[in-house]
């Protein structure tokens, strides 16, 4: 895979750059910056340069309508603060404001197309469709650098595409996301232990299946904890459920046992009469959940004993919080992981998404974990083993 080195001289190039600034949002206020923080080493890397820096990027699901909701401003606007210089944004994608912005760029000078996915070609599942907007991309560039680990396993036109049209390789982001889970699916320091919550066992079902032949030890907490309980035959009450999932969950239980690997969930459970961030919090055993209670966060003797096997453990994965960890009642198990994710003796990643905006919401900074990748889905992928388009194509290259 091509670094930025290997581009040439950039002094002068326009270089399109693919970056995950999708942040979430209270209203117009960023409430977690870390992805568009997490850019800053490719961007100043090109600015030093002398390149000419057009970023391509997306927020949130407009479907292919302009909606200003999705508006980049924000982004643009917090871009703007970090690098301590103006960041123009265009207001359309490939239109005449984006043409009028690119040719104003100076040596250095960082602009913004709008949101690429307010065009339908983006995602557009055909090929030309795609490959036209691509061609679009690709007029306002001389190379692309490739640095939204976020969106590398999505085959769209400002990620796969543009990459068959101009010279490309990869950022230092996307760099640094490849080798650190890299070194978690092929030689992993031992023990190796697995963290995984977040809602639903369906969204990890392929990646639960593989790291069980990698891992030594799978944690399972979070609202997809009570399908592998109810597997055990244990009542889980107004918790959530997904029956069609109990075989699955079963069958990873013998898999578990017959590699040797281990598989722990919660002893315990705070549960409430319903899921609100003022509901009163009681801790139940996790084979005694009344029916009319809904569980909300793993209990306190399961929080000190996940601790335990994280903090024993030489590489750890964490995807996924413990509970509702938004409101303070239920959040104490998913503090705990944290907390003890700060004290291994190894690596830690912390596997994007809900969990990255979770720990800093806690109060952890980023640099009390070894790696936080900014990119939960596409980070999953990887450790399934999938081919993720958004890299193919660079190790394709041009």
């Amino acid at each position: 895979m091509k670094s930025v080195s290997d581009l040439g001289d950039l002094t002068g190039k326009r270089v399109l750059i693919r970056c995950d600034l999708n942040v979430p949002l209270d209203g117009e206020t960023i409430t977690d910056d870390g992805r568009i923080r997490a850019s800053l080493p490719t961007l100043n890397e090109l600015r030093d340069q002398g390149a000419k820096i057009i970023v391509l990027a997306h927020l949130g699901r407009p479907k292919g309508q302009v909606n200003p909701k999705y508006s980049l401003a924000p982004a643009a606007k917090r871009l703007s603060e970090l690098l301590a210089t103006e960041v123009q944004l265009a207001k359309d994608v490939v239109g005449e404001s984006a043409r009028s912005v690119v040719e104003s760029l100076s040596n250095g000078d960082v602009g913004m197309l709008e949101n690429v996915r307010y065009e339908p070609g983006e995602e557009s599942k055909d090929d030309a469709e795609r490959g036209a907007l691509a061609d679009r991309y690709a007029a306002f560039g001389d190379v692309f650098v490739s640095d939204g680990f976020g969106v590398v396993h999505r085959k769209q036109a400002s990620v796969y595409d543009v990459a068959q049209r101009l010279p490309s390789a990869a950022g230092e982001l996307v760099k640094a996301e490849v080798e650190v889970l890299g070194r978690l699916s092929e030689a992993p320091q031992r023990p190796y232990v697995v963290v995984l919550g977040g809602a639903k066992v369906s969204d990890k079902l392929a990646v639960i299946a593989n790291l069980i032949k990698i891992a030594d030890t799978l944690v399972i907490g979070g609202g997809m904890a009570f399908t592998f309980l109810a597997s055990e035959g244990y009542e889980v009450g107004k918790s959530l459920l997904e029956k069609d999932q109990i075989e699955a969950v079963r069958k990873y239980f013998n898999d578990a046992a017959s590699g040797g690997k281990q598989i722990v969930l919660p002893s315990d459970i705070v549960v409430a009469p319903e899921a609100a961030a003022d509901a009163q919090p009681t801790v139940v055993p996790a084979n005694a959940i009344p029916a009319d209670q809904i569980g909300l966060d793993i209990g306190p003797d399961s929080a000190r004993v996940f601790a335990g096997v994280i903090r024993h453990a030489k590489t750890v994965f964490w995807n996924g919080p413990m509970g509702v960890a938004e409101w303070e009642s239920f959040a104490a198990g998913t503090k705990a992981v944290a907390q003890a994710l700060t004290e291994v003796d190894g690596l830690t990643v912390v596997g994007g998404g809900d969990s990255a905006a979770v720990i800093r919401d806690l109060g952890f900074q980023d640099d009390q974990f070894g790696h936080i990748s900014t990119g939960g889905g596409a980070s999953l992928e990887y450790l399934e083993g999938k081919t993720l388009p958004g890299l193919a194509v660079l190790d394709g290259g041009m």
